[in-house]
């Protein structure tokens, strides 16, 4: 029942995901439809419903544009665990996120200003601008999309839990929106 199953606005827009357990509620009391439906059923007193892998709420919602959220687990995740200057991916403990400009020259914590990094390299970079400490960063930081983050955080990337390949016409997988 912890099986991921993806949201869509009555207009196809990707806008949550959640278990399957929820998704049969909503299926079953008549707010959403299945579009994308797996082999597999479960079996009640009163029904029988195939295992949903997208669900489509039958009513519009209005969503507020949605802005991620700053986080040191957000910054991870839209940096995809791997440090911005040596590139390599390590595990949540031995990462840190470092200021571009630093706070010490007027730089900000914000999404554009911070980026992971390793222990080693944020060491390395110190109180110095990228230019200054002659390190190259992989990718400019940016603020994510709603979509980056529902296609990284909670798509599986780093949860083990995967996504479903039927996904992909709806979140737009085969583009990269991360920076």
């Amino acid at each position: 029942m912890e099986t991921s199953v993806l949201v869509l606005n009555a207009s196809y827009e990707a806008i949550n995901i959640c278990n399957m357990r929820r998704a049969l509620k909503m299926v079953f009391k008549g707010t959403a439809q299945t579009e994308e439906a797996s082999e597999a059923v479960i079996h009640s007193p009163s029904a029988v419903m195939h295992v949903p892998h997208v669900i489509r709420l039958v009513n519009y919602v209005n969503v507020p544009r949605s802005v991620v959220k700053f986080s040191r687990k957000n910054v991870l995740v839209r940096d995809r665990h791997r440090c911005q200057y040596c590139r390599q991916e390590f595990p949540t403990a031995l990462l840190t996120l470092d200021h571009v400009v630093p706070l010490s020259r007027g730089g900000a914590t914000t999404w554009e200003n911070v980026v992971t990094a390793c222990k080693k390299c944020n060491n390395k970079k110190g109180n110095r601008l990228v230019s200054e400490s002659k390190m190259w960063l992989e990718r400019q930081p940016k603020t994510p999309s709603i979509l980056t983050y529902l296609q990284l955080n909670r798509s599986g990337s780093y949860h083990g839990r995967g996504y479903h390949p039927s996904w992909k016409k709806y979140l737009y997988l085969n583009h990269d929106y991360s920076g």
